[in-house]
């Protein structure tokens, strides 16, 4: 094969699971990095590659973050994405390489997965409704993401691909919300009040939090023309509904079940 375009979305990305497997963190999303980088080097093919890198980059950082602003890593899921984005950088500048890293910020869908903390909220709402699920439990409500839809981030990744020089870019709404009002959006919806459904486990807490991560995505809005179009609201309307569906439910029947006082 000789593809015109290579997206390296691998890797073990769950940070709380990062470190539990600190080594099997590195070496997939580190040193899994340098792999793909000799395999395109080695092959001589002329292709143009990107590479995953995350907001969780710059860790302790003050907000908002910038291509600019230093990394702070402080989780080894992080740390070795901060290996692999100086790696790519690396490659870039002494081969002469088409690659580049988009540090992309918390980019959420249905498809997003079940442990994430937007995910975890929306599923355990549709089966509070269903009368399966009576609680969820979560870790520090504070923390403040930078949300946006996984279908315009990846827009953005390829914009970075299309571009005329090998550039990094950082991807991100630019606007910030805690998880606490993520859970009000998505409890709201249904006509719920939060705070009587979720329990605080200290399990779910980091041995290093990141409290505040919000993108200054200006390079990209420049450079690649890039606009986020999926709103915060949009976001949590849609990964709701999915969630209801998966359990039978559409919004208007939820809403109906927690009106009638079907929900305990």
């Amino acid at each position: 094969v000789a593809p015109d375009e290579i997206y390296n979305l691998a890797a073990q990305s769950h940070v709380a699971v990062s470190f539990q497997q600190p080594e099997y963190t590195g070496n997939v999303d580190g040193l899994g990095t340098i792999r793909l980088l000799e395999a395109v080097r080695d092959s001589g093919i002329a292709t143009r590659v990107y590479q995953a890198g995350t907001s969780e980059m710059f860790g302790g950082a003050p907000a908002p973050q910038s291509e600019e602003t230093p990394f702070q890593p402080r989780s080894p899921y992080a740390a070795a994405k901060v290996y692999a984005y100086w790696m790519v950088r690396n490659y870039r500048e002494a081969y002469d390489m088409y690659a580049v890293t988009g540090i992309l910020f918390n980019h959420e869908s249905p498809r997003r997965g079940e442990t994430f903390v937007t995910r975890k909220i929306t599923r355990a709402l549709a089966r509070i409704v269903a009368g399966t699920q009576d609680k969820v439990y979560l870790g520090n409500l504070d923390s403040v993401r930078d949300w946006g839809h996984a279908k315009d981030y990846v827009k953005a990744m390829w914009l970075m691909l299309q571009a005329d020089e090998p550039r990094d870019f950082v991807i991100g709404t630019g606007e910030a919300h805690t998880v606490r009002e993520f859970l009000a959006a998505a409890f709201g919806l249904v006509g719920l009040d939060w705070e009587q459904y979720v329990e605080i486990d200290p399990a779910y807490y980091r041995p290093t939090e990141v409290d505040f991560l919000q993108a200054d995505a200006s390079r990209a809005r420049t450079e690649l023309e890039w606009t986020p179009e999926v709103s915060f609201e949009a976001l949590v309307l849609d990964m709701v509904g999915s969630d209801l569906a998966e359990v039978g439910l559409t919004l208007e029947t939820a809403r109906q079940r927690v009106e009638a006082g079907l929900v305990s």
